[in-house]
């Protein structure tokens, strides 16, 4: 709280004009005399300094409400983030689902079981997002920074993943069957018991990729694959996977 002082009496018109020495000042001289006047006078009014007081009480109690409702803002905002992403499900294009998602990831809620399937998703940011069980069947995420998400049990089919970044990934358990991986960052990803058959990963990275335990590579197309792990393309070529150019 700022604290004002008593204000100290303006001196007489009479000593104020005589230290004037040009005359076309006088008028914004007196203009600023009466003025000095007033606010001196008002000071003096302990109505006008109830009310100063009662102003910035009022500022205070807003500062102290805006705060302690801030869980309820965001729980509103999550509410309307996840009516978005439910009322567009099943449809195409983004219908704002790609700024939903990307807000509830940025504030750690998971991504369990949410359905975008056949969704226009192209350049979505979902670093670190836990999308277990999640429905991305026929959505179309390329470009897309999916780095260290978490993909279990997700129903992938027919999924455009192309050129995206899918880096240390989870796809444990999930349905990758037909999906388009080409060109994708694969580096990393764990696809312990993961159905591939069908995907397409020409040209795909799969530095340090987790491979030996999937389940299903039938007519995977490996053509021109980046860095596979030793003994993955023998392994997949025997288990029915193809190299299609």
């Amino acid at each position: 709280m700022i604290l004002h002082g008593m204000r100290e009496r303006p001196c007489s018109w009479a000593d104020l004009s005589s230290r004037v020495t040009k005359p076309w000042l006088i008028p914004f001289i007196a203009f600023e005399w009466i003025w000095d006047w007033a606010a001196f006078l008002l000071s003096r009014w302990s109505f006008l300094e109830v009310l100063d007081y009662l102003g910035r009480f009022s500022i205070l109690a807003a500062v102290v409400f805006y705060f302690s409702e801030s869980g309820n803002r965001i729980k509103q905002r999550h509410y309307q983030a996840w009516q978005v992403i439910n009322t567009a499900q099943g449809k195409g294009g983004s219908g704002g689902r790609i700024e939903a998602l990307q807000e509830l990831n940025a504030d750690k809620v998971p991504l369990v079981g949410v359905d975008v399937s056949s969704a226009f998703l192209q350049g979505l940011k979902l670093e670190q997002a836990n999308l277990l069980r999640a429905d991305f069947s026929a959505a179309d995420v390329r470009r897309s920074d999916l780095q260290s998400a978490d993909f279990t049990n997700a129903n992938l089919h027919s999924a455009n993943f192309r050129e995206g970044n899918l880096e240390k990934a989870s796809f444990q358990s999930a349905d990758m069957t037909d999906a388009d991986l080409s060109g994708s960052n694969l580096a990393g990803a764990k696809l312990d018991d993961a159905d591939i058959s069908g995907a397409d990963l020409r040209f795909a990275d799969l530095r340090d990729v987790e491979w030996r335990h999937l389940r299903k590579v039938t007519a995977a197309n490996i053509a021109g694959v980046k860095h596979p792990p030793e003994g993955f393309v023998e392994w997949a070529l025997k288990n029915g996977a193809v190299v299609q150019p």
